[in-house]
């Protein structure tokens, strides 16, 4: 069984380990040299002083992936508006465990009185992360082209939205 729970101190080594996994191998993350353990809790700690969710999931007690929101610019204006992060454990993907982390991360965000959500996606080809956040009601908002560069190519972010209020300002229609 998977729990879902705020994060703590505890989970860092876990969270720190499942980061640099995307650090070094992936364009999910613009990031070129891993965190170590102290600015992972840094990062963590600032996220939750905003009250905002920083979230695992757990199986058998074992932290297999992680979720949190951030704020999206930090100009007043903005405050309503998060960034979603998620990141899922290599050995345990496609078990559904970036949709339950997420789920769970547009919950307490909704609950919490953000308006929207916004995805950066490292990658126009990352289709995974693109398909989870499709899957939960997010739409395309837009692609940056070439605004990164890491493992020696130029590399997209693909922008995506979402209301947190039921209501999707564009189209005026309920979000299931």
């Amino acid at each position: 069984m998977t729990l879902v729970r705020t994060a703590t101190e505890l989970d860092l080594s876990s969270i720190t380990e499942i980061y640099a996994h995307y650090v070094r191998h992936s364009a999910a993350t613009f990031e070129i040299e891993a965190p170590d353990c102290v600015e992972m809790e840094r990062r963590k700690a600032q996220i939750l002083s905003q009250r905002l969710p920083y979230l695992v999931a757990e199986i058998n007690g074992r932290v297999t992936g992680y979720a949190y929101a951030g704020r999206y610019r930090m100009r007043p204006a903005y405050r309503f508006t998060v960034e979603d992060s998620v990141y899922v454990h290599p050995d345990f993907l496609g078990r559904g465990l970036g949709r339950l982390l997420l789920s769970r991360l547009i919950e307490a965000c909704a609950a919490n009185g953000c308006r929207q959500m916004i995805a950066i996606i490292g990658d126009s080809s990352n289709t995974g992360s693109i398909r989870l956040h499709e899957s939960l009601g997010f739409r395309r908002a837009g692609t940056l082209e070439a605004v990164g560069r890491k493992f020696g190519r130029w590399i997209d972010t693909v922008i995506m939205q979402r209301p947190l209020d039921g209501v999707n300002p564009e189209f005026g229609t309920e979000l299931t």
